[in-house]
């Protein structure tokens, strides 16, 4: 069957979150479907769906709900028929898609390391006693107070331009991005030192986007085909496997990455109370293949050390 491709007079309709880097993540996932296929900007539009974690800046994710306030709207747009895929930054995804959502390609991954911004220092070690620290993120600030339970670490929402204003505004003399997000953002000159995941395991999928369509989208299916990075996939399905097994979300402290060798797979992953004061961490290897499975054993071993209630506020 010849593959119907889009127009300018019949655009294929790519769905993202409005903030810079979203922007970012759906004009490359555009200009990659443009050089597969050959084919004109115009013939591809970008559709801007505002979500609710946009929306509601001033509460922490999980008091109103978790990842799927960065997904729910757009989903609902792409089961509508109103968008043909929708692009995402895979560390915001929860591990289940609705029915007849499916999310099976991944773009390379970018760098996957934590960022540690600040006008002033260079790292952690040189905050001073009770410093002042802003992350919207659980898994920093238990990795956080883990390292150094002296620092006062304050929530900080918003898209990256917004965190930089906060820091220049005297709101906290450091915050933690994504290296992937500045790179994205070519922010060459943010003040920023790439944090190893040795020192801070990143989160699960960070620095991979994913893209999401409907399950019996053929078209769809052919064209994102000619984008996916297997390499990527097999890293994401280890980690992912890992978050699912242990039911993580935005409300949970959870560190993964995957990282390949030949034909092997070697898996890190780390649970930590919210307040810093436990930490629990495994490193295991596999063959490629089975990753998913090492990510399920993985964290069925880490649950078993951790007990009831490990995870709680």
């Amino acid at each position: 069957m010849t593959l119907n491709l889009p127009t300018p007079a019949q655009p294929f309709n790519i769905g993202t979150r409005g903030s810079p880097l979203a922007l970012a993540q759906a004009y490359e996932t555009r200009k990659r479907l443009m050089t597969a296929f050959d084919l004109p900007e115009a013939a591809f539009e970008i559709c801007v769906i505002k979500v609710t974690g946009d929306i509601i800046q001033d509460r922490a994710l999980k008091e109103i709900g978790g990842k799927g306030l960065f997904t729910k709207e757009i989903e609902e747009a792409l089961l509508d028929g109103s968008i043909d895929i929708a692009v995402h930054s895979m560390k915001d995804m929860p591990v289940l898609q609705p029915d007849g959502l499916l999310l099976d390609t991944y773009l390379p991954r970018e760098d996957v390391r934590d960022a540690f911004i600040s006008n002033s220092c260079t790292g952690l070690a040189d905050l001073a006693q009770g410093a002042t620290v802003g992350t919207s993120s659980l898994r920093r600030r238990a990795q956080l107070l883990a390292r150094r339970p002296d620092l006062n670490v304050v929530e900080f929402r918003g898209n990256v331009q917004t965190r930089l204003k906060k820091l220049g505004d005297g709101v906290a003399e450091a915050t933690f991005l994504a290296m992937a997000g500045l790179n994205r953002l070519h922010m060459d000159d943010v003040p920023k030192t790439a944090i190893p995941p040795e020192d801070m395991l990143p989160a699960v999928a960070q620095g991979a986007i994913g893209i999401e369509r409907r399950g019996d989208d053929n078209r769809a299916a052919e064209m994102l085909a000619a984008l996916h990075d297997t390499p990527t996939g097999q890293r994401l399905a280890a980690e992912r496997a890992f978050l699912e097994a242990l039911d993580g979300s935005c409300e949970t402290p959870i560190g993964a990455l995957a990282d390949l060798d030949g034909g092997t797979l070697r898996l890190r992953g780390e649970i930590l109370r919210p307040d810093g004061s436990e930490v629990l961490n495994d490193d295991a290897t596999a063959p490629i293949e089975d990753g998913a499975a090492l990510g399920r054993e993985m964290a069925a071993k880490l649950l078993a050390k951790a007990g009831p209630g490990f995870m709680d506020h």
